[in-house]
């Protein structure tokens, strides 16, 4: 019987990964082909960066209201329904081009967003449910599978321009909606226990967090996300295209090849942070990997006032920050499903995922107004403010035991 039982975790946990790899591949080639395609139609970079705040902004939606659902209806079903609004998503894209307008672009990028909110959060959440917290077997696998996940939305991109080139925009959305159909059955033959279900449904007012720690987290990635994305989003892109003098596409393989390194980073955060894996050392390793984030997007400001290489500054810089970043991130993703309650964890989750939208969303709001306004120097030094909030709010996140709703 216990062989059996391990046997079902590992099954469920290879579809749910394959299903969430899968998905997020196609998610990273989509923003490449609507970048790249939106670009030679003649959008300006402001209004192409536009067509994604219904994305993020849905994702805080999704979040909120996909932990609630997943406590209902189970965490397999809100996955399949997340790959079936993303092949609806796709397939709108598939309509003539005269009716490619800006309106119908940014509906299709809504649902795309929730399609990803709904995938991520119930990947997440599932975890907790299949994993045995046993030698720091939990932290593992959600670093692996969050680390995986960057990796492959920057390989993502590569795919996403390869398609374009090789079969064009509408060959190219084929493909995907091709590639998701067939997921999405497999999924729903392969993954069919109910997962997630909480015996007592919770009603819908239960979607805030009455954890401490859940909350104090969740600020704390509001402020980590927000800070990398106000500089990194449309500010970076913008500015590698306008100064450096980059065309298109060395923009998107450089952006590309960030993300890819930095989600390799995070999949192996468990051997970089140590042994001690308790709560209490994590957030202590939160502490200490903020502040030392918080020197790179300071540091990287005062470089480019200098007679340094642009290219060799900005490049050391995001390394640098993809290593401290990542770590942070994994060992944020690791705390929240620690923390998250064993009976409706997805409640939890999509509460923090909520917030992590929400930083996004603001993230990318910011980029594009501070670089229009004032230049990248101001999103670095933004960043640099919301990277030590977000340390500082770490300090406020209790321990396991004080933390529990």
């Amino acid at each position: 019987m216990p062989e059996r039982n391990v046997d079902s975790r590992l099954h469920d946990y290879a579809v749910i990964t394959g299903n969430y790899w899968a998905f997020t591949l196609t998610d990273g080639a989509l923003r490449m082909l609507v970048v790249l395609h939106f670009h030679t139609l003649g959008f300006t970079p402001f209004e192409i960066a536009s067509l994604f705040l219904f994305y993020e902004f849905f994702g805080i939606v999704t979040n909120a209201v996909g932990g609630w659902l997943g406590a209902w209806i189970g965490l397999n079903r809100t996955m399949q329904i997340g790959l079936l609004i993303q092949i609806t998503a796709l397939s709108m894209l598939l309509v003539p081009e005269s009716m490619l307008t800006m309106v119908w672009v940014m509906v299709a990028q809504a649902l795309s967003g929730i399609a990803k909110d709904l995938n991520k959060m119930s990947a997440k959440s599932s975890m907790k449910l299949i994993a045995r917290d046993q030698d720091n077997g939990l932290y593992r696998i959600v670093a692996f599978l969050t680390g995986s996940k960057n990796a492959l939305k920057g390989a993502g991109f590569f795919v996403g321009a390869i398609l374009l080139s090789v079969f064009g925009f509408q060959g190219a959305v084929i493909a995907m909606v091709s590639m998701l159909t067939l997921v999405w059955l497999l999924s729903l033959l392969l993954l069919r226990r109910e997962l997630g279900v909480m015996k007592n449904k919770p009603k819908f007012s239960q979607i805030f967090s009455k954890s401490r720690a859940v909350n104090w987290l969740s600020l704390a990635r509001f402020f980590l996300f927000g800070a990398r994305d106000v500089w990194f989003v449309v500010a970076l892109p913008v500015f590698l295209h306008e100064t450096v003098r980059w065309d298109f596409w060395q923009v998107g393989g450089y952006l590309a090849s960030w993300i890819i390194i930095y989600g390799f980073i995070q999949a192996v955060a468990p051997k970089l942070t140590g042994r001690d894996q308790t709560p209490q050392a994590v957030k202590a390793q939160l502490v200490m990997f903020g502040g030392l984030l918080t020197l790179i997007p300071a540091g990287i400001a005062i470089a480019l006032t200098r007679d340094f290489p642009i290219v060799c500054v900005v490049t050391f810089g995001l390394l640098l920050f993809a290593l401290l970043f990542a770590t942070n991130s994994a060992l944020h993703s690791y705390l929240i499903v620690c923390f998250a309650r064993a009976d409706g964890a997805s409640l939890d989750i999509g509460f923090y995922y909520m917030a992590n939208a929400g930083g996004r969303l603001a993230g990318t709001i910011a980029s594009g107004a501070l670089y229009q306004w004032t230049g990248l120097e101001a999103c670095l030094w933004i960043s640099t403010l919301l990277i030590a909030s977000a340390s500082i709010t770490a300090l406020l996140v209790p321990g396991e035991d004080e933390g529990a709703a």
